[in-house]
């Protein structure tokens, strides 16, 4: 009976723990990462959807890229269009 019960507490600790990792993965930015990426966005979407596409994101100058990359910023998520 021990046994069942040590087992079956193990599992109930192994899903809250993973259920908890999914859900913590995702981390919120610092208002200076908030602010650089603004401003990104902001110069470099053309077509003014508030995001940066793939074409977009292909015209952003090194300068920008090292910035956001030291930043830890990314602004990208779309395809390319065909």
């Amino acid at each position: 009976m021990k046994k069942l019960l040590v087992i079956a507490l193990g599992l109930l600790v192994a899903g809250t723990v993973s259920v908890n990792a999914a859900k913590g993965s995702k981390k919120s930015m610092t208002p200076e990462q908030q602010k650089l990426k603004t401003e990104m966005v902001e110069k470099y979407d053309a077509n003014k959807d508030g995001k940066v596409d793939a074409d977009e994101a292909a015209k952003i100058d090194r300068a920008d890229k090292k910035k956001m990359k030291e930043a830890g910023v990314t602004i990208t998520r779309g395809k390319k269009k065909k």
